[in-house]
């Protein structure tokens, strides 16, 4: 009898583990998110950007972490807590691009040239979900169903001064609704060129995951809409208004759990099966990132899973004005994960890209490298991890063609026009067009794919 007993707890143990982990891995996809963005306000806090306090303003360079962050267009952002009361904030006129996002990466409103003040400038109200005050005359509002969010501004360099577009960035004014008549809005501080990590890098394979989520869910109210997934988190020992204690056992499962979703998401943004809604050319590597263009799904990312974690392993926010497929949009990537072989991009090994001119772009257009394991700007020694039209790419009036080289070497005479890569380690790239014109829809102009040449030909050059 007792061997019967013996056997039975052994079994429950196993089933109940094996339902544990089924359960994480679950959860871990539906709050990656939320996750990711706690990197990134955590990020900005160990850089002195303090909630409620500070904005910053950044060119983004390879010595800060961040997901496929950009080289083409500075960036202002600040995380904001409407806890205690709504944040106002005031939009100049001009080319800047922005939005808020929850805590979860949910849109709340767009600001600036995607947003309803159409880039004319414009007074936004950020406030909580089922928020009773009356809502002052003259503002766009914006609803947060979290109580932490995440607003973030760009602005489109008029020519290639990107420090005079930076500094454009101090025009935004953010304070609390209560100051309105006597503003005190929060102070900007430049983090160009700093050591920072503004991503969830260092948690999302181990426990630091599931302690992260535990803080969010103790920070942020309860949002019924998604009651079942708090109610999958309880059995993982994570519940508003409790202290996140696992035990030995639900620990290492979980710590098992965060190990295989996170190398499983990897690979499956990288190699999204079963979206032929993927493809932009039949012929080419480059892929849509972004999957579903229903402008709902930027509020609600469950509607679609598989666009949810292919987006969120690699890139941050989201809006609608995003989704868009056609020359209504402000700005659309592509990326590329393999060559014309369908290999993967190593880094030991060299590539050309030869890319049709003019590309229909009505501003400008750049192509960018990111390391895969990090989905960060590439760190090779330099400041460049980019090509850019407006900057290394700005001399090539009346050339119906370029030639763009990425390798551990340079060709002799191309340094302009070549990304150096690290042996040893994959890349991928996005292809941006900020004011896509209708050539880049129809198909009537496609870039080439990454070709590998022999790196034989190419000349030391480092």
């Amino acid at each position: 009898m007792a061997l019967v007993l013996l056997f039975s707890g052994a079994a429950l143990a196993v089933d109940t583990e094996a339902r544990e982990y089924t359960a994480a891995r679950e959860a871990y996809r539906q709050w990656y998110p939320a996750v990711s963005m706690e990197g990134i306000m955590n990020g900005m806090r160990q850089l002195g950007v303090r909630d409620n306090i500070n904005m910053f303003s950044a060119q983004a360079d390879s010595k800060s972490l961040g997901f496929t962050a950009n080289q083409d267009t500075p960036y202002g952002a600040a995380v904001l807590d409407i806890s205690k009361g709504p944040f106002v904030i005031e939009m100049p006129a001009g080319p800047f691009m922005g939005l808020v996002n929850t805590h979860d990466q949910s849109w709340v409103v767009d600001m600036g040239i995607p947003g309803p003040d159409a880039g004319k400038g414009g007074k936004y109200l950020i406030v909580p979900d089922g928020y009773k005050s009356e809502i002052p005359q003259g503002y766009y509002v914006g609803k947060s169903a979290t109580n932490k969010v995440f607003v973030v501004a760009r602005i489109i360099p008029q020519g290639n001064d990107l420090n005079k577009a930076q500094a454009l960035l101090s025009g935004i004014k953010i304070y609390p609704l209560a100051t309105a008549k006597n503003q005190k809005p929060l102070t900007m501080v430049d983090i160009s060129g700093r050591d920072g990590d503004m991503t969830s890098l260092k948690w999302e394979s181990n426990i630091q995951f599931w302690e992260k989520l535990a803080k969010i869910i103790n920070e942020e109210p309860v949002n019924r809409k998604k009651q079942a997934a708090y109610d999958q988190l309880k059995a993982l020992g994570i519940e508003k208004g409790k202290a996140f204690k696992p035990n030995a056992s639900l620990r290492s499962t979980l710590e098992r759990a965060a190990q295989d979703s996170q190398k499983e998401l990897l690979a499956n943004s990288y190699a999204t099966t079963g979206r032929p809604d993927k493809v932009k050319w039949s012929d080419r590597k480059w892929e849509w990132l972004l999957l579903n263009s229903k402008p709902e799904w930027a509020a609600d990312h469950d509607i679609d899973t598989v666009a949810r974690d292919r987006y969120f392993a690699q890139a941050i926010v989201m809006s609608p004005a995003m989704l868009r497929r056609d020359a209504t949009a402000g700005s659309l990537y592509w990326g590329a994960f393999k060559d014309s072989n369908n290999k993967a991009l190593d880094g030991g090994k060299s590539y050309k890209l030869t890319v049709p001119l003019p590309v229909p772009a009505r501003l400008f257009w750049s192509v960018t490298l990111y390391d895969s394991d990090t989905r960060s700007l590439i760190s090779n020694g330099s400041k460049k991890s980019s090509l850019r039209s407006l900057v290394e790419l700005a001399d090539l009036k009346g050339a119906k063609s370029v030639d763009l080289f990425f390798g551990p070497r340079a060709p002799a005479g191309k340094d302009a026009h070549w990304v150096k890569t690290n042996p040893g380690k994959t890349w991928f790239a996005y292809f941006r067009i900020y004011g896509p014109e209708k050539a880049a829809f129809d198909n009537t102009w496609k870039p080439g794919d990454f070709v590998q040449i022999q790196s034989e030909s190419m000349a030391l050059n480092q």
